[in-house]
């Protein structure tokens, strides 16, 4: 049986062939889930996400216009239904600065020592730097997240959101502010 093509794929499907999304589904799996772990810390979250990420793809199919591959819609409903899910469950993440871990008290003391020498220890970095991610805001966590983290482009992370170039830009700022606020009560908490 030779491989159908996406289109082929896609066409049949809306025909009705609800198998026909099976080879989608197995081939983008792996990027959707990378994607959703970026967004969400515990499995259950993240297959919770990876499932409404399908679960919309399926329903929404008939509004694949195809101009674009398919892998850039499914990607732009997946950091959607990211940042929905950031925005549901932002309630939910209170906790404290002071739960901060012996390791990554070690690290923002020898950051704020010495910031040239402090990337020894990455993996306490890494920690803190997840921690101050948690508490953004679901705008600047996503708009971080893609642009500073995964490295995207203004007008990458504009046709990723639906957001326009302009606000990307006004919510990286903001962004970028709410972290440094972060940070500034994590060593005040520490220091004081």
């Amino acid at each position: 049986m030779e491989e159908r093509s996406e289109a082929e794929l896609i066409a049949a499907v809306l025909k009705g062939d609800a198998a026909s999304f099976e080879p989608l589904v197995a081939k983008y799996s792996p990027r959707v889930f990378a994607t959703a772990r970026r967004y969400a810390r515990r499995e259950s979250e993240i297959e919770d996400i990876c499932q409404e990420v399908w679960l919309k793809a399926f329903d929404k199919l008939k509004t694949f216009r195809g101009e674009a591959p398919f892998e850039h819609w499914l990607m732009r409903m997946a950091v959607r239904t990211c940042y929905d899910f950031l925005r549901g469950h932002q309630r939910n993440r209170i906790s404290s600065f002071s739960e901060i871990s012996e390791p990554e008290e070690d690290w923002l003391e020898r950051f704020v020592a010495e910031p040239g020498n402090a990337a020894e220890d990455a993996d306490a970095a890494k920690l803190l730097i997840d921690r101050v991610l948690e508490k953004l805001s679901p705008e600047a966590r996503l708009v971080i997240q893609l642009l500073e983290i995964e490295d995207r482009s203004v007008k990458d992370i504009a046709a990723l959101t639906g957001w326009s170039v302009p606000l990307v830009k006004v919510r990286a700022f903001r962004a970028r502010g709410e972290m440094k606020k972060i940070l500034a009560r994590i060593t005040q908490e520490k220091y004081l």
